[in-house]
């Protein structure tokens, strides 16, 4: 009798600890479900969240072009920093606010116009124009063979304009050489390596080999894959270079002398073929709704002593047709950030890019 006592006893103790791991194991599973609820609960706030400041951003974005179509319409060929587009908009919503501004983006050098497929008029170098002449005249294969060294070592006035800005920001002439050259051969369609460029053959003798575009850049982030890049990092700090660098879908060099800033006046002075002091100079003394028009610019003692080529003189205008977009939409916990590329032609105003989130 007292061992079935016992027995009873500890059958009592096992029910008892059973019964606890299982109260323990449902709170666990409780808790987990709890908390993987509140995970989705905060997961689809935040979803909802971050798509609304999508919308917002997209409305901001709707806003821009509807305005820059009545920007055309309304000032026609002169676009200045004096009109409404280039103040900063910060319009406040309901649990949020929405941060917008435009900038001109032919106020900045564009690398695509190292690319140009020009004349060899644009080319600032009679040496070279008559060793052409003089192949023109002999087709044996030494002369050719000699003209397309020579053709190498041949820039054109856009080309010398980028040289002249890289300068300004990079004390190593080998690395600006380098840069210069092989932005080139980057950009131009054949395999003809300049002094200091590159081609395929040594992208592909890379740690991480890559091919070069023989085309337009499509992002400025691309201009890092260049060679000589590394070695300019290296050296100096390229963010205020740049800002002073942009690429725009076309070949053509176009800065409107009525939005350049101070901030980027070194690109104005490189166009220019002066120190970085003529652009700034300039610019401070520009009137404060701009130039009238182009001839304005050009009539200006500073800029008439310079006798720029005709070329040189297409460079400037009062107009644009390029403008970013940089939007903030800040909703609740949630922030969008949007980058939009417009385009103005005779068809109205077109996006031709969007970038969604990283730094302005």
């Amino acid at each position: 009798m007292h061992q079935r006592h016992d027995l009873l006893n500890k059958q009592k103790g096992v029910a008892l600890i059973v019964v606890m791991l299982i109260v323990a194991l449902v709170m666990v599973i409780a808790v987990q479900m709890s908390g993987r609820l509140q995970l989705n609960v905060a997961r689809t706030t935040n979803l909802k969240a971050n798509n609304q400041a999508y919308w917002y951003a997209l409305g901001a974005e709707q806003f821009a072009q509807s305005s820059l179509a009545q920007l055309k319409a309304l000032t026609g060929d002169n676009i200045n920093l004096s009109q409404p587009w280039a103040q900063p908009l910060e319009y406040p919503i309901e649990g949020g606010v929405i941060k917008a501004q435009l900038f001109d983006m032919q106020t900045c050098f564009n690398l695509n116009a190292l690319n140009s497929n020009s004349s060899r008029n644009d080319t600032q170098n009679n040496d070279d124009e008559d060793s052409n002449d003089e192949t023109e005249d002999n087709q044996t294969n030494t002369n050719t063979t000699t003209n397309n060294n020579k053709a190498t070592n041949a820039y054109t006035a856009s080309q010398q304009a980028f040289h002249r800005l890289i300068t300004q920001y990079i004390n190593d002439s080998l690395v600006t050489d380098t840069i210069r050259d092989s932005l080139i051969d980057w950009l131009d369609s054949d395999s003809v390596q300049k002094n200091y460029g590159a081609e395929d053959s040594y992208y592909e003798s890379l740690p991480r080999p890559y091919l070069a575009a023989n085309n337009n850049l499509s992002h400025t982030s691309e201009f890092r894959l260049i060679n000589g890049m590394d070695e300019a990092l290296q050296q100096a700090d390229m963010r205020p270079m740049q800002k002073a660098l942009c690429v725009l879908p076309e070949n053509e060099l176009k800065i409107n002398v009525n939005t350049i800033t101070e901030e980027t006046a070194m690109v104005l002075s490189a166009l220019l073929g002066d120190d970085e002091n003529k652009g700034q100079d300039i610019i401070s003394a520009r009137p404060e709704e701009g130039f009238a028009d182009k001839d304005r610019f050009l009539n200006l003692p500073e800029v008439s002593v310079l006798n720029l080529t005709a070329q040189q003189q297409e460079w400037f205008d009062v107009t644009s047709k390029y403008f970013k977009l940089n939007t903030t939409a800040i909703f609740q916990d949630s922030q969008f950030r949007l980058v939009t590329i417009f385009k103005i032609d005779n068809d109205g105003v077109s996006i031709i890019s969007r970038e969604f989130g990283g730094a302005f």
